[in-house]
Formats: C-alpha cells, structure tokens, sequence
C-alpha cells in the first residue's frame, strides 16, 4: 500500500490517501495522460461530488413528484396557468 501526500499551492488544503492496489492502478491509469496525482484526484472528487448532487437531486425530485400534496400543488398551477393562455 502506498501513501499519497496530495499538497496544493496558494491556502490549498493537503489531503493523505491510503491507496490499495485498485486504486493505484487506476491513479496509473489516470496519470499515464502526465496529468499529476493531485490533478487526477481533484477531478476525481469534484466528479464524486457532481454524481453525488445529482442523485439526492433525482431523489428530491421523485420524493417530490410521489407526494400528493405536492401533486395537487402542481395540477392547480397548471390550471391557473392554463387560464392565462392567449389561445
């Protein structure tokens, strides 16, 4: 196993990762472009983090669209709506 000591420049905060094999072989993989450790596991995280907003989100969205309340909301909003239309 071997530690990575990621260090930013300019107020960056550095961060030690434990790499088993399987993630030593991806960072290889990532880095073979030469992009630096530190690049490929920035965008690595900020990747995590997109899928990770994306997902609650669709589990908001459907939490959203399953409640009656909710439903009933929409329905007299597009009713409302609907009498304002011009044609």
């Amino acid at each position: 196993m071997i530690d990575y000591d990621i260090t930013y420049d300019l107020c960056m905060t550095t961060i030690t990762v434990r790499a088993d094999s399987e993630v030593e072989q991806a960072l290889a993989e990532l880095t073979a472009d030469g992009r630096s450790q530190s690049a490929a596991v920035r965008e690595a995280i900020l990747f995590a983090h997109r899928a990770h907003r994306a997902e609650r989100l669709r589990a908001e969205a459907e939490a959203i669209a399953a409640d009656p309340e909710d439903r009933a909301e929409m329905r007299a909003v597009q009713a409302d709506m609907e009498s304002l239309r011009a044609w």
